[in-house]
């Protein structure tokens, strides 16, 4: 069984957790007690019991009665309080602010494009790209810009937290810190076809010095992000190995947030979509 949304590794997924945990133990305090007093009840007031009160003409309780309502009123409010807050607090357009020596650190841009069926992974202030392996350091937010280029998907990482949509001809926004080294599963959370099922990368959590060694290993790398290699990576197909791209020519998440790269491909169908747009996501 993978506990990978009950170990966090991250202050998004920490603070998911503890809704979580939060809101299990609410609705615990009507739980626990039914069950344990309907299987009171049950022995209690068996055919067989020989001390139990039998009292045929009783009407109502207003203790029980008052009980019966406040409870779950009380709950219910609980529950309201916390699922506003932590809507707010867990907002993925929200940015993560991080202080090192009284300075705020800057977030890093990642540019994320769902494929049939494979993650494209651009660093637009790099200079750098990759398919089904995400890096990122220690300690630094990372901004992700996220869209799709045929059907919707669902980028997420159950250790760093955040869930959010992947959508043609649209952009959503989440913002992740690891707060330890590792490497995390990520996959796509929500159907997309028949390669469903192998559309996941890995997310490389590396100390500030191993990230700098991971880009440099990507700008050596003789692969190039042209015209004709996106057009094959957005070809449906499986990768079966992460790969990483020295350069780009243009702007790739642009070319398929619009669907320009889906055109070459033969996509002509999303060109007559409705018009881009930004939109807000869980």
């Amino acid at each position: 069984m993978d506990w990978s949304v009950l170990d966090p590794k991250g202050p998004v997924g920490a603070q998911e957790l503890h809704v979580l945990v939060t809101a299990l133990g609410l609705m615990m305090v009507v739980a626990v007690p039914v069950i344990v007093l309907t299987l009171w009840f049950a022995w209690r007031y068996r055919a067989s019991s020989q001390t139990a009160r039998f009292a045929p003409d009783w009407d109502s309780s207003s203790l029980i009665a008052l009980v019966c309502v406040a409870v779950p009123v009380v709950i219910v409010a609980c529950l309201a309080t916390l699922a506003w807050k932590g809507s707010h607090e867990l907002d993925p357009y929200r940015p993560l602010h991080v202080e090192v020596d009284g300075r705020s650190v800057k977030p890093i841009e990642v540019q994320v494009m769902a494929l049939d069926w494979k993650w494209l992974f651009v660093y637009p202030e790099l200079g750098v790209a990759s398919v089904n392996e995400l890096a990122m350091p220690v300690g630094v937010p990372v901004h992700f810009s996220i869209t799709a280029s045929s059907v919707m998907n669902a980028f997420f990482i159950p250790r760093l937290g955040g869930m959010i949509y992947a959508m043609p001809r649209m952009q959503t926004q989440l913002s992740l810190l690891a707060s330890e080294q590792g490497t995390y599963d990520g996959l796509s959370a929500n159907y997309s076809g028949a390669g469903f099922s192998d559309m996941k990368f890995a997310a490389r959590a590396l100390s500030g010095p191993a990230f700098d060694a991971w880009i440099e290993s990507a700008r050596r790398s003789e692969a190039r992000l042209d015209a004709t290699t996106l057009t094959g990576l957005l070809a449906p197909g499986i990768q079966p190995v992460a790969k990483q791209y020295s350069a780009m020519d243009g702007d790739v998440f642009h070319a398929v947030l619009t669907a320009e790269a889906q055109q070459r491909l033969g996509a002509t169908h999303l060109a007559t979509a409705d018009p881009v747009c930004t939109t807000r996501g869980n």
